[in-house]
């Protein structure tokens, strides 16, 4: 059997899944919680049965070695021994290189940009090098959350700083959510049984971390996040494109330093710092529906900011095919489709208002009969992109 075991390690969690590659079907997924904290616990869902065991997990290796023996033994067993399983796929923030093996060196190169992404790296680290124990022996391979975007044009990934920075530091827009991207408009070209490379396609994952991605013939030519996924549209608690001169200007009215100005840009702005009422946005669309001035002020400029990009990405391409709309938000609030498409026109969009209506988390043509521009409700399955990377690696140290 072909089977790849797909982790997203965080600080005190560890998601995971069971990919049959035969297939391409998720046989088990769950989350081992609370790893460092008292009161752990792993979910694990098989089946359609979900179940729960409290385990204390002082550290990740645990908690892998605790679902090892749950995918091997009793009512969840689906597999009869580790052979079954042939290599390790890990979701990570960042590289410049494409999916590859984690070799020693690879690592080492992941460990070098930990001051990008503080709160992101050390766990998924952690995860690897548990992986490595647990899973000793099996290919490991990492995915790159940014390698999509990677062959953008110059063009559009230089910041208009002084160009010695690029060549010194590697400062560049790099973008992120690049493996949603990259299954959800190969989706599509397989739902409107058209070649990949035929379709200009605006991406838009939007969740507590949003970015929208203009995907030409099937490459990135240009997406939101940046340097940092901070830029780019305004999310939960992520400020997205600001005037940089704000930073100082906050740093010396509220006498604070570099280092408190960047924690609020990340942790106390977006959908947070304008509604003041919450980072969800179904908590922020509740309190709009209830009166709130302020959380309806968030809402919509968040609506307004995506429209601004599809059109911004369609002039970019010139053309558009098709929008999808992905992620937590993208795929659950009907109302934020709505008000996006709404106007659009001009651009061949006409979203069909009755099958939109209340729909959530099902893949769905929303294009009105005649409508130009395509538009699509696209669950995303990073873990599967991850799970083909990986087997697709594996197969080549088979083949030697």
């Amino acid at each position: 059997m072909n089977h790849v075991f797909v982790v997203n390690a965080g600080s005190s969690s560890l998601k995971y899944q069971l990919i049959n590659m035969d297939t391409e079907k998720c046989l088990v997924s769950g989350n081992c919680e609370r790893i460092g904290i008292p009161g752990g616990f792993i979910t694990y869902k098989h089946n359609g049965q979900k179940y729960r065991f409290e385990l204390d997990m002082p550290v990740h290796k645990v908690g892998l070695d605790a679902v090892v023996k749950l995918l091997m033994e009793g009512d969840t067993k689906v597999i009869d021994s580790m052979d079954d399983i042939v290599a390790v796929g890990h979701r990570m923030a960042f590289s410049l290189s494409q999916s590859n093996e984690i070799t020693d060196a690879v690592l080492a190169d992941i460990e070098s940009h930990v001051d990008m992404f503080p709160l992101h790296l050390p766990a998924m680290i952690t995860g690897i090098k548990a992986c490595r124990q647990t899973f000793a022996g099996k290919v490991q391979v990492a995915v790159y959350d940014n390698s999509f975007h990677l062959d953008m044009p110059q063009k559009a990934h230089v910041y208009a700083i002084p160009y010695e920075y690029y060549e010194k530091y590697e400062i560049r827009r790099y973008g992120y959510h690049g493996t949603s991207h990259r299954y959800v408009v190969n989706r599509l070209a397989k739902l409107l049984g058209k070649p990949v490379d035929q379709l200009k396609v605006v991406s838009c994952h939007l969740g507590n971390g949003s970015s929208i991605a203009a995907v030409d013939c099937g490459h990135s030519i240009d997406t939101t996040m940046g340097y940092t996924p901070l830029a780019g549209l305004m999310m939960g608690t992520r400020c997205g494109d600001i005037d940089p001169a704000l930073i100082s200007t906050i740093a010396q009215k509220e006498n604070l330093t570099l280092e408190e100005v960047h924690s609020i840009l990340n942790k106390k702005s977006g959908l947070l710092g304008i509604s003041g009422v919450s980072s969800d946005a179904r908590d922020v669309v509740e309190a709009m529906d209830a009166g709130n001035e302020r959380a309806a002020l968030a809402c919509h400029m968040l609506r307004y900011q995506i429209k601004k990009y599809i059109g911004a990405y369609t002039a970019a391409m010139g053309g558009l095919d098709a929008v999808i709309f992905t992620g937590g938000m993208g795929e659950n609030s009907p109302d934020l489709r709505e008000e996006v498409c709404e106007g659009m026109g001009y651009f061949g969009i006409d979203l069909d208002l009755e099958k939109n209506k209340g729909l959530r988390g099902k893949e769905t043509n929303l294009t009105m009969p005649g409508a130009r521009t395509q538009v699509w409700l696209i669950p995303t399955n990073e873990e599967l992109m991850i799970a083909q990377d990986a087997y697709n690696i594996y197969l080549q140290k088979q083949k030697g």
